[in-house]
């Protein structure tokens, strides 16, 4: 609940109230009128298809809080309403959400984690919510942009002690903006690879991207960033903040590790002391994952012990390195949310030692990989015969540059052919950009499987 009187409200949206309603404080903020439930705060603003602020009225009759829209369509609400909703106008409905959210976060009061990367961003969240306290409030699913992050914000309920907003970047400056309503106090790159190679052009550009983060800190401020990153230096260097490492000769690395089937059991050095945790998890690329936000908590200060006994709580979010077992002992890896160079080979790592009879790889098109998209898909098809993987899957024309075993015109095709292909003992993985629409196929194996 957003615990703020409406005219506090309106104050820091820099709105105007043109009608008053009644009841309780708004419970969240949502922007999209079909998801609107009694005590919202309905958000109209232009969009790419559709103007919200169309759909105010209609936010009003399904019991929302309020609406806040332009003028315009405020006033003719305003003329109109019946019923008890608040009526608030802005000449930038968006901008207005955004300084709400970020006045919100100044009325939290307490310390805020960014996490940015090219792969890992979202996993690194999901684990610093389970491992950094009780009351934390992370971002739900991908809540990550300019409409999605403030949108989290207002999300936290009062009292929350911890907030933990993941940041996606599609080109310079958007890390930036994200940071001027969120004002982090510690600042998380994850890596720095080719993703988004089709609007900023060169791993140097996408790396000056990520770190907008770090130069948004102020100067109490910590960046997270793995050890020995080349391309963060020279702009952890000019900034000059306090740097916590991870990974390989970091400050926060591994110092020894064994997995089994599902687990980890590592004993990880920090600057506060040696730790042993038991993750439930056997990626590699999660450990790494797990060190980031162990390096979070040695920022915030929070005792390694501490987050140690909190690991049983580790969840991670839909489509990202997901298990399900099928029937005749088949198993399904479900990592269909997003792709891109880094993240495709570090699941075609873990699918090469699951153990299996045999392991199948359903890879679809990475986006936006710009002019060197078919040689990064044609070194990631290498990278799977390297592994060993015992089949490749190619799905979408793009996909031919993995030079796949076979190729599916579409999901629907894939999930046929996969019903001819499956046998009693394999593992499959299920991988691709979301624009490729795997999820479908994963969707049609699970319910070939109940």
């Amino acid at each position: 609940m957003i615990e703020l009187s409406p005219q506090r409200l309106a104050e820091l949206a820099g709105a105007e109230i043109l009608a008053e309603g009644s009841g309780a404080p708004p419970r969240r903020a949502v922007v999209d009128s079909r998801l609107v439930e009694p005590g919202d705060l309905f958000v109209g603003f232009p969009g790419e298809r559709a103007d919200g602020g169309e759909f105010a009225a209609a936010a009003l009759e399904a019991g929302a809080w309020g609406v806040l829209v332009e003028p315009a369509r405020a006033a003719a609400l305003d003329a109109a309403q019946e019923g008890d909703g608040w009526v608030l106008a802005a000449a930038d409905p968006l901008a207005a959400l955004q300084s709400l959210a970020g006045g919100w976060r100044a009325e939290l009061g307490c310390p805020v984690v960014g996490i940015t990367g090219s792969t890992g961003k979202t996993s690194v969240k999901d684990i610093c919510r389970a491992i950094l306290g009780e009351r934390v409030h992370a971002s739900p699913e991908n809540y990550n942009t300019e409409i999605g992050l403030p949108l989290a914000l207002l999300m936290a309920p009062a009292g929350s002690e911890l907030l933990v907003l993941e940041m996606a970047m599609r080109g310079a400056g958007q890390i930036a903006e994200l940071c001027a309503i969120a004002r982090p106090d510690v600042a998380v790159i994850t890596n720095v690879g080719p993703v988004h190679l089709e609007l900023l052009g060169t791993i140097e550009a996408i790396a000056a991207a990520k770190a907008e983060i770090v130069e948004a800190l102020e100067e109490t401020g910590t960046a997270v960033v793995p050890a020995g990153e080349a391309l963060l230096a020279p702009h952890l260097e000019r900034h000059g903040t306090r740097t916590i490492s991870f990974g390989p000769d970091g400050d926060v690395r591994v110092v020894d590790a064994r997995t089994e089937a599902g687990r980890t059991e590592a004993l990880i050095a920090t600057p506060a002391g040696e730790q042993r945790f038991e993750l439930p998890f056997d990626e590699a690329h999660n450990l790494t994952n797990a060190l980031a936000a162990i390096a979070t908590g040695v920022a915030l200060g929070i005792d390694p012990v501490a987050m140690s006994g909190r690991t049983p709580q580790i969840t991670f979010s839909p489509l990202r390195g997901e298990r399900i077992e099928l029937d005749r002992g088949v198993m399904l890896i479900n990592d269909c949310y997003n792709a891109n160079p880094m993240s495709m080979r570090a699941a075609l790592d873990h699918l090469a030692a699951v153990e299996a009879e045999r392991r199948i790889a359903v890879l679809g098109e990475m986006a936006e990989l710009g002019p060197g998209a078919a040689g990064f898909h044609h070194q990631v098809g290498e990278h799977a015969r390297a592994a060993g993987i015992d089949v490749v899957l190619g799905v979408g024309a793009a996909a031919s540059d993995y030079a796949p075993d076979e190729l599916a015109e579409d999901p629907a095709a894939a999930a046929a052919r996969l019903e001819e292909l499956i046998r009693p003992g394999d593992a499959i993985l299920v991988k691709g950009s979301r624009s490729a629409g795997l999820e479908a196929v994963a969707a049609a194996l699970s319910g070939a499987g109940d």
